[in-house]
């Protein structure tokens, strides 16, 4: 297993989560890690990126109200929820992606984290009113 997320469960609207997902084998090598969420009976909805630099890219329905961070000697990826909402509630997936040293060189960004190469078993979010 390369990636496993943590820290899901149940809260009231307003509150808050943060997840954790420790990253092992190829997938610790990734400079581009991120999230993305699916609710039930819903597409994959990108949550936000983080690459090498610590630079971070978020979704506009998040944008405000997660961050994402990263413990680079650990292997940690997190995310932190605040301010979270019934639309929040989703399974929650930690992916890694590794661009080529030319790509990183030629100033080429992440993009979506749905794409990544490497995803967790995903931990569940679920937000009441």
């Amino acid at each position: 297993v390369l990636l496993v997320e943590s820290g899901g469960g149940s809260v009231q609207a307003g509150g808050s989560l943060r997840l954790s997902c420790t990253a092992s084998g190829y997938a610790a090598n990734g400079n581009c890690m991120g999230w993305y969420r699916q609710a039930p009976g819903k597409e994959r909805e990108g949550v936000g990126t983080i690459d090498h630099n610590g630079k971070t890219a978020y979704e506009d329905s998040v944008k405000g109200r997660f961050t994402i961070s990263q413990d680079s000697i650990k292997k940690i990826l997190y995310l932190e929820m605040t301010n979270l909402t019934p639309d929040d509630t989703a399974t929650y997936f930690c992916v890694s992606h590794r661009l080529a040293e030319r790509q990183v060189e030629a100033g080429v960004r992440c993009g979506s984290p749905i794409n990544f190469a490497y995803r967790g078993q995903g931990t569940q979010v679920n937000v009441s009113s």
